[in-house]
């Protein structure tokens, strides 16, 4: 499974994500969605999973949950998006964490790229930084990757240039 993973879009979908994730199956998107036609954009693309963020109004509240979980392959996968990072997770995550945790845990909202393993709660972290135009962050960022079974391969970073630069 080829899965395509971004957040904090915030109204703005940059046009070479559809070009990078066109042979993903999924989308993960960890939420800031933002304007309910980059929802809409991704998911006529492709199949998306999705939770909503902080800056998404009650609509995408609706539309989306605060917390998915699911399994793909063989992989329990948690995705939230204010989740803090390890080891400094937000409380309300470290709760959650303590009674069961995921394989993999996705966030988004720091607007920073990670990738961890966290020994504690042995799972593999995963924040895309953040793939719009509005916040701090320099470089719009996304991820792909590839679950195979109970395996993370081929995982990538994408930059896809300056905060604020659009590209003909």
């Amino acid at each position: 499974m080829k899965i395509g993973l971004l957040s904090d879009t915030h109204s703005y979908l940059d046009p070479k994500i559809l070009e990078y994730f066109n042979g993903c199956d999924e989308i993960w998107h960890a939420g800031d969605i933002g304007d309910r036609t980059v929802a809409d954009t991704l998911e006529k693309f492709k199949p998306l999973r999705a939770v909503y963020g902080n800056i998404d109004d009650r609509a995408m509240q609706t539309r989306y949950p605060e917390d998915l979980w699911f399994t793909c392959e063989l992989v329990k996968v948690w995705i939230t998006h204010i989740g803090g990072a390890p080891p400094n997770y937000n409380p309300r995550v470290k709760k959650i964490l303590k009674a069961k945790s995921p394989d993999i845990f996705i966030c988004g909202h720091s607007h920073i790229l990670r990738v961890k393993k966290d020994p504690v709660y042995n799972m593999l972290y995963l924040n895309p930084g953040a793939a719009g135009n509005h916040g701090f962050h320099p470089i719009k960022t996304i991820m792909r990757f590839e679950v195979v079974e109970k395996d993370i391969k081929n995982l990538e970073v994408i930059e896809l240039g300056k905060r604020g630069a659009i590209k003909p």
